[in-house]
């Protein structure tokens, strides 16, 4: 049961879901207001992933490909931020905590560390989505890009599970990268480029062989970037590798799949640092 928060000066203390909530809101606050105070970061994290669309764009055009074909880099540069967010600022996040001592107080605090990485990640959503539009609409100007909406109650639908399967997935592995240890960053520079082939951020995945295609739709951002492209494009059906109905339905399995996952890794790596008492260390 939820208690009336207590007045101890001008503090106020809160318990149960109303502690989860402000702590929640607390660890997304410095994911948003810090990138706008930091506009070098900014400017980097939109003019990398516009340079590499802009690149596979100018590939399309030397070949002769459709109109469609652009528009499919142009998705997936603005895709490919909310992926490069997951990687580095929530997969790698509890270890470079970890690195910079950090992590002990997550731990001790009577906080919910659910409710810290779902911060992060509300947080980081926020602030890539905002990049993410400035790539989209930068990258459709440059090229004239033509959108058809097929049904927009279905592609916010695809979206919104996109990306609370994508970033269920960076919490999962925000553990998963703490018991590497030192590996984390080597894993994370690993899978960059993998992950950019496989889930067709240039290229529609049914271009992939069949079974190829299948294992990569255990990245969320496959399945949802194969839907989307399918529901803002006049020729996206006849591309897509799935209908996006049961794209979809995977998808929500996906996000119980992850969410699952990233609480029971977490309760995991919890009693192995209470049990242990050295997985906060710098060293490990």
């Amino acid at each position: 049961m939820d208690k009336k928060p207590i007045a101890e000066g001008k503090a106020l203390r809160y318990s149960g879901w109303r502690s989860f909530i402000q702590t929640m809101l607390a660890r997304s606050y410095p994911r948003i207001v810090g990138q706008m105070r930091e506009t070098s970061w900014l400017l980097f994290d939109i003019i990398m992933p516009l340079g590499a669309t802009i690149g596979y764009v100018l590939v399309y055009k030397a070949l002769d490909a459709s109109q469609e074909y652009i528009g499919f880099v142009v998705m997936g540069g603005a895709m490919m931020a909310f992926w490069m967010n997951v990687l580095w600022g929530m997969s790698s996040q509890l270890y470079w905590e970890k690195e910079q001592g950090n992590l002990a107080l997550y731990i001790i605090a009577p906080n919910s560390m659910i409710a810290i990485l779902l911060g992060m990640a509300l947080g980081g959503m926020v602030s890539t989505l905002l990049k993410s539009i400035v790539i989209l609409v930068v990258g459709s100007w440059i090229f004239q890009v033509q959108y058809v909406l097929v049904n927009p109650l279905q592609l916010f639908a695809v979206f919104a599970l996109s990306m609370t399967a994508l970033y269920g997935m960076g919490m999962m592995f925000a553990s998963v990268f703490l018991l590497f240890g030192r590996e984390a960053w080597a894993v994370s520079d690993l899978v960059t480029e993998p992950v950019n082939l496989v889930s067709g951020l240039y290229f529609p995945i049914k271009s992939l062989p069949f079974w190829v295609a299948a294992a990569a739709s255990v990245i969320p951002l496959t399945l949802g970037l194969d839907a989307m492209r399918q529901l803002v494009f006049s020729t996206g059906l006849s591309l897509g590798f799935l209908s996006p109905g049961l794209e979809i339905g995977i998808l929500a399995g996906l996000c119980v799949f992850f969410l699952v996952g990233a609480k029971i890794l977490l309760d995991y790596t919890e009693k192995k640092a209470i049990r242990e008492g050295r997985l906060t260390e710098a060293r490990r």
